[in-house]
């Protein structure tokens, strides 16, 4: 291997941390395309998003775990913030596994990626995590959730879409508390501005090493303007996502096929 793919590699190693533990009912996979990814139609589809879904809420469970270690001379105040996280996405993830196997499934049964876990905990400072997994990951679950809520109510699962609205309040409050710390620190020391920056790139480019254009077609929503407000957006910010999740969206429409459910 020459000394340019040695770089390459290593650059590509350290936009990633180890990955979490599993036990052996897990498979665990490091990029989507070696993933089963069942079609829409496909009559387990609902259970491997279920499956998926549950596996991603133990990864932020992780993550801001993980970041409670790691940052131990933190204000008390986020740490506090990031344990009550850690209870939330606890519960949402025992929802989700209640869900799967009301199906017929059972953990285990699809493989995992821990890609989120990987990439938010990779950072090396407290708030680039929180500008990752809060204001990023979960911002963007906000549309896929408020999306969600709608979805199932029209279906007629109403147990499902209250699920639905009570995760989506937590994870509301999870994007606001991270806003406010960053923009508190962001005040105190504008060349955060920077580090923000830089965190959003990087994760950017882990995120496509790991999914790829396949695993990024068609999921895309329109973005959720008032629980986004809620959520300690400004309007301006809350005025660009939804230009821009209305764009996406409006090309997704003119491709059916490729609309899919929340995290499909």
């Amino acid at each position: 291997m020459s000394a340019m793919n040695s770089a390459a590699g290593a650059g590509r190693q350290s936009l990633f941390a180890v990955d979490p533990a599993r036990d052996a009912r897990f498979v665990v996979k490091e990029r989507w395309v070696d993933c089963a990814n069942l079609p829409g139609d496909h009559p387990l589809h609902r259970v491997q998003f279920f499956h998926r879904q549950m596996n991603e809420e133990v990864d932020s469970l992780e993550a801001s775990a993980q970041a409670v270690v790691d940052f131990p001379d933190a204000p008390w105040d986020l740490r506090m913030q990031l344990a009550r996280q850690c209870a939330d996405e606890a519960r949402h993830a025992r929802a989700y596994r209640a869900q799967l196997e009301q199906r017929g499934g059972h953990v285990g049964q699809f493989p995992v990626l821990n890609f989120q876990y990987r990439i938010i905990s990779a950072r090396g400072d407290l708030i680039s995590r929180l500008v990752i997994q809060n204001r990023s990951f979960e911002a963007g679950g906000l549309d896929a959730i408020a999306f969600g809520v709608n979805e199932a109510r029209a279906q007629g699962d109403d147990a499902l879409a209250d699920f639905y609205e009570a995760q989506l309040a937590d994870e509301i409050s999870h994007v606001r508390f991270a806003n406010e710390w960053i923009r508190k620190a962001l005040k105190e020391d504008p060349r955060t501005l920077l580090r923000m920056g830089r965190a959003l790139s990087e994760a950017a480019e882990a995120f496509r090493l790991v999914m790829g254009s396949e695993g990024t077609e068609g999921v895309e929503y329109p973005a959720a303007i008032q629980e986004r407000l809620d959520a300690g957006f400004t309007a301006e910010e809350v005025k660009t996502a939804a230009d821009l999740a209305a764009t996406v969206y409006a090309g997704r429409l003119a491709t059916p096929s490729a609309v899919q459910r929340p995290g499909a």
